[in-house]
């Protein structure tokens, strides 16, 4: 959510800036713009709606600049419009901002130091870069010290960076909440959201911290607090491959990332093997979670759908109570908790503001907390008590694919391993288990024109649409609607078959797609039952069910893998369904409209 990327050196600033806007796509925006200036105070500014293909056109390519700052934005102040979008400038023209985040306290400060300025914006944004100025013409401030005021006042959320043209051989930049990277190569310093955007240029890095400053020429790097304090810190090398970045053969990301599952799931298992060849876990994150009553799972979206089926999980083979919280609702409904919880922090980008909000409250409270995310050295990385990585590589699309499987198979290996120490479980399976469940996948990959033929034919013409399941199918249908509303815009619900015919019902119609899962067996009869009471009332019913329960008639037959892992692999058609479907609709799956990868915000 929201893009920044900054450079400062001896280069063509233009095209380094265009090119790390276009890799932080997958954060989802509506907007984007860059500001360039060179040594001779020659600056320009160009900003556009839409894509970045949008703002490429409109970048004028006879300009020379070395230095300068860019933007993609997802709208929150104002809508989505030229107007609107960052970078924004200061009255007299002279600095020049973008901005993550949102400041709470906008208007208080557009009333207290700002009545006499003419804003050309909507948003939040432009009242910290006219703060700025008017702390450097009325109360004679340097730049920095009037950067530091400013950002002192700020309440809320930020990573900024900001130029002066006065001295353009500086960048400043500061963040609180949300994530901003600083590197360094030869000749020159970046600034970035994600190192995803200046890999190409640099594998050197620094993370700065909330309520810090850096100032960067193209040759250095300063970082210190508020009081001017100077803050040492190593540059770490990111492992990210460039290569990997890249779409490749595949005609999209989203193509691409659903096609990396099983080798994710293998990637998995490989990383969490010890020397023995057996699934391990740090001791202290082990014997963390078995000294506590009950764990809480906190998470949004898809991690949250994720979450749903880590607690069955849990539950099964570790046979400790688990408990599945809305990060949204979690610091504002928070449950009665016991004497000694353990918490679970599912994120993809380890950033995702409400996630992280109920993080901060968890170590208030002095509990001990596991993050599990897809992004090493991200937020939830550094502030949850320990941390497992998702090795599924960088997800680019923002429809999220390979990290909920990626979430379910980590939480799979964390209830063998507290399973086996606790004596629920005594027998390790998972290896063997997950080995099929990759093959699985890949069987389903290899043969999908049956599934992109049902998705052209019935799904993509439709209204609205609706996924039926039990158990663990119904927390696969969660996830299945989500994806089909989110790449086709295809209004869709995710429904326990059973819980159909009160009152849903009503809403179907001749013809309305009903997707059932059947995958579990105590249940299978039943959810072929309620799949029926639909199709009595017009409904067309699609099946997607699991050998060996499988009927002649069912649409889609996925291989038979342990029950407990099923929406690994159930997962998969229903993917393939929304992604053919947003295609021929003629949506662009990447990035559909209004959502972002990072939800920061």
């Amino acid at each position: 959510m929201c893009g920044i990327v900054g450079y400062i050196g001896t280069r063509d600033a233009k095209d380094i800036l265009l090119n790390g806007l276009e890799k932080l796509e997958y954060r989802g925006y509506d907007s984007a713009g860059i500001f360039v200036t060179n040594e001779e105070k020659d600056s320009h500014l160009f900003k556009a709606e839409g894509h970045i293909s949008a703002l490429r056109e409109k970048v004028d390519d006879s300009v020379k600049a070395n230095s300068g700052i860019g933007h993609t934005r997802w709208a929150t102040h104002g809508e989505p419009s030229v107007r609107n979008a960052h970078p924004h400038q200061s009255e007299s023209k002279r600095f020049s901002i973008v901005h993550n985040g949102v400041i709470e306290n906008y208007q208080e400060i557009k009333d207290a130091y700002l009545d006499d300025y003419e804003l050309i914006s909507e948003t939040d944004t432009e009242i910290i870069v006219q703060l700025v100025e008017w702390f450097v013409e009325t109360e004679d401030m340097t730049t920095l010290d009037a950067f530091k005021r400013a950002i002192v006042a700020l309440e809320g959320s930020y990573a900024i960076a900001l130029i002066d043209n006065e001295n353009p051989d500086v960048i400043y930049a500061a963040k609180d909440k949300s994530p901003l990277l600083l590197g360094k190569g030869d000749g020159f310093t970046v600034i970035c959201s994600d190192a995803i955007a200046m890999v190409k240029e640099t594998d050197q890095f620094i993370e700065l911290k909330d309520k810090e400053v850096a100032i960067l020429t193209k040759d250095s790097i300063t970082i210190e607090d508020f009081s001017g304090e100077k803050i040492d810190r190593a540059f770490y090398t990111s492992d990210l491959d460039s290569d990997a970045i890249e779409k490749g053969e595949f005609p999209s990301y989203l193509a691409k990332e659903i096609s990396e599952q099983p080798s994710v799931i293998r990637k998995i298992v490989q990383k969490y093997q010890n020397d023995k060849g057996e699934l391990s876990l740090s001791p202290d994150i082990t014997d963390s979670i078995l000294d506590s009553d009950r764990i809480y799972i906190v998470a949004a979206g898809t991690s949250y759908n994720a979450g749903l089926v880590g607690k069955n999980l849990i539950e099964t083979i570790a046979r400790i109570p688990v408990e599945v919280h809305v990060s949204s609702e979690f610091a504002y409904h928070t449950p009665l908790i016991p004497k000694k919880p353990f918490f679970l922090f599912l994120s993809q980008s380890g950033e995702t503001a409400d996630t992280r909000q109920a993080l901060a409250l968890v170590n208030e409270w002095e509990y001990p907390s596991l993050s599990l995310t897809n992004v090493p050295g991200s937020a939830m990385t550094r502030e949850a008590s320990f941390n497992l990585s998702l090795h599924a590589g960088p997800e680019i699309s923002v429809p999220s694919t390979k990290s909920y499987t990626a979430h379910i198979a980590v939480l799979a290996i964390l209830s063998e391993v507290i399973g086996l120490k606790n004596g629920s479980l005594k027998e390790a399976f998972l290896i063997e288990e997950l080995e099929t469940v990759a093959d699985a996948m890949q069987r389903i990959l290899d043969h999908t024109e049956a599934i992109e033929q049902l998705s052209t034919e019935v799904l993509s013409y439709s209204s609205h649409a609706f996924y039926l399941g039990r158990g663990l199918d119904y927390f696969v249908a969660l996830e299945a609607a989500m994806k089909l509303k989110g790449i086709s815009y295809i209004p869709t619900e995710g429904f326990p078959a059973g819980e159909m015919k009160h009152g849903t019902i009503a809403l179907i119609e001749e013809g309305t797609p009903v997707i059932g899962l059947v995958t579990e067996e105590p249940v299978a009869r039943r959810t072929r039952n309620n799949l029926q009471e639909t199709k009595t009332r017009g409904a067309h019913v699609l099946t997607i069910a699991m050998e060996g329960l499988d009927q002649p008639d069912d649409n889609v037959v996925i291989p038979k893998v342990n029950p407990l892992l099923s929406p690994l692999v159930s997962v998969i058609p229903t993917q393939l369904l929304a992604y053919y479907c947003g295609l021929h609709r003629g949506n662009d799956v990447d990035k559909p409209r209004n959502l972002a990868k990072s939800v920061t915000v």
